[in-house]
């Protein structure tokens, strides 16, 4: 069940795409959503270097509430039960706090962050709420245009622990999805006999989910592409993952395929860790 939705309105430059997918998750699911705007806080003092400083931070203020007053008429107009809450904090604390945050919530929605235009922060606000919020994240995609579709949504299995909290994570989408392909990206031999992913498939089946099994050989270095690739072949709405890596303290270690996607994804993207 996916009641309580939280999305990131505060960075990035491709709002609108993210505030809409969110609010259709909402629509689709008749859930609650948050929209979280942090502002920063403003620095004393009267030299020139803190004038720039609350300069540079006042344009973030503004930049946030813009964002935030968007999101408030987006919802309005969908009919969605919503509220935004704007919060000051230091530029520094804002991945934490957002990810204590979104542990009191099903979902959090996230926008991918541009590499040319982005802000940072964005992408550690990803990574922070993968791993210490022990809830999913649902990044969208910086082109993304298109509202939640569920027509076919993509699976990536390898049979670990992050792949198997996804795949329950994203029980709701995948039992209202019309088909759901388990996809294998096999490191091994292409001659292998075996099926990975059989298992699964059955499990998903006493769900209601309509899945079938597909599995691509790649090689350990382009998993991510690879992945890619064959969602944009497929037609894929939506991926389904594991988020790989690790916290330590405030420094966010991921796995190769996980720093791939964030970088490169072209579908939304629900990862779980």
């Amino acid at each position: 069940m996916i009641k309580d939705i939280l999305v990131n309105l505060s960075y990035g430059t491709s709002q609108d795409g993210v505030s809409n997918y969110a609010v259709s998750v909402a629509e689709t699911f008749g859930a609650h959503v948050v929209g979280t705007a942090f502002y920063p806080a403003i620095v004393g003092g009267v030299d020139l270097s803190a004038n720039f400083i609350r300069a540079q931070q006042a344009e973030a203020r503004e930049h946030a509430e813009s964002v935030a007053t968007a999101f408030d008429e987006a919802t309005r107009r969908a009919g969605v039960s919503a509220e935004t809450r704007r919060i000051e904090a230091g530029i520094g604390d804002v991945p934490t706090q957002f990810a204590h945050i979104a542990r009191r919530f099903d979902l959090s929605v996230i926008g991918q962050f541009e590499r040319d235009r982005d802000h940072r922060t964005t992408n550690i606000v990803i990574e922070a709420a993968l791993f210490e919020s022990g809830r999913p994240v649902l990044i969208v995609p910086f082109i993304q245009k298109d509202r939640l579709k569920l027509d076919h949504v993509m699976v990536c299995w390898d049979g670990s622990r992050a792949a198997t909290r996804a795949i329950a994570d994203a029980m709701p989408f995948l039992t209202r999805s019309g088909k759901t392909s388990i996809v294998v990206a096999d490191t091994r031999s292409a001659q292998s006999t075996d099926l990975p992913g059989a298992d699964i498939a059955i499990h998903l089946s006493r769900h209601g989910v309509n899945a079938t099994i597909e599995r691509i050989p790649v090689s350990k270095i382009d998993v991510s592409n690879t992945i890619l690739s064959y969602a944009a072949d497929a037609g894929a709405d939506l991926i389904v993952m594991g988020g790989y890596g690790h916290s330590r303290l405030r420094e966010f270690i991921l796995g190769g395929t996980t720093r791939g996607m964030l970088v490169s994804m072209t579908k939304p993207t629900l990862m779980s860790h």
